[in-house]
């Protein structure tokens, strides 16, 4: 059976801009400080990530390491990001699950209790694509797959409340699960905030399903992963 993102490789740039991408993470993973003091680097990036992620949904732009925080979305990216590394698992095998365990964190200020993790009608024939992609179905490199989840969830919405901030995870999961960043040391959600109208036209372009547009969205998600690389290398920087 022909695999269904191959035709995205053929696109104008993206083959130079996916060994871009990779090339500008080994240096992060590399890092004296990350070969042993990892874990604290990776809860930096968490960190750092949950907050330019709530700011694309609207969230002050304040720190989360605040003791009390108290708007809804930053809470909820918080929530996530915390939670995000437990999740491992559950999204090699269980992405669909996963997934609504997401929207359970993100979106517990911000939505009826009896919505949470329950995809809105409509949504579950195209997130069962998603999750065949996720369990098998492709094997493009990493940071196609990566972008695929993230702008398919984006255009999908499929929670109706909280869907960037769980799009967002779920390609950090992404670049986990298939080795791009396996420590999670990267924070390409700095990247999308520095250039957050770039981020949502792009994101609008990828839902036309055309190939210019899932060119232009592919090409920013790989240039957000690469200031994403050079945030997590400044936070190693900052801890030697």
């Amino acid at each position: 059976m022909p695999d269904p993102l191959a035709p995205l490789l053929d696109l104008p740039g993206v083959t130079a801009a996916v060994a871009s991408v990779r090339e500008a993470l080994v240096p992060v993973h590399n890092h004296t400080v990350n070969r042993r003091g990892w874990p604290a680097t990776a809860a930096e990036a968490a960190l750092r990530a949950a907050r330019a992620s709530a700011a694309l949904d609207g969230a002050p732009l304040s720190p989360a390491r605040e003791e009390h925080v108290t708007h809804p979305v930053l809470a909820g990216a918080v929530r996530v990001a915390d939670e995000a590394g437990k999740l491992l698992a559950t999204w090699k095998g269980a992405p669909l699950q996963a997934l609504a365990r997401l929207h359970v964190l993100a979106a517990a200020d911000l939505a009826p209790s009896e919505t949470l993790g329950r995809p809105r009608e409509g949504a579950s024939a195209r997130l069962s694509v998603l999750a065949d992609l996720l369990t098998g179905g492709t094997s493009v490199p990493a940071p196609i797959l990566v972008a695929v989840v993230h702008g398919e969830l984006l255009a999908l919405r499929p929670f109706g409340t909280a869907d960037g901030v769980v799009a967002r995870a779920a390609a950090r999961l992404t670049a986990v699960s298939t080795g791009l960043d396996p420590k999670s040391l990267a924070v390409p959600e700095v990247g999308h905030l520095r250039r957050a109208a770039e981020y949502r036209a792009a994101a609008v372009a990828f839902a036309t399903g055309s190939p210019d547009g899932l060119r232009e969205w592919i090409l920013h998600i790989c240039s957000a992963w690469e200031a994403g690389a050079r945030e997590g290398m400044s936070i190693a920087q900052a801890r030697a």
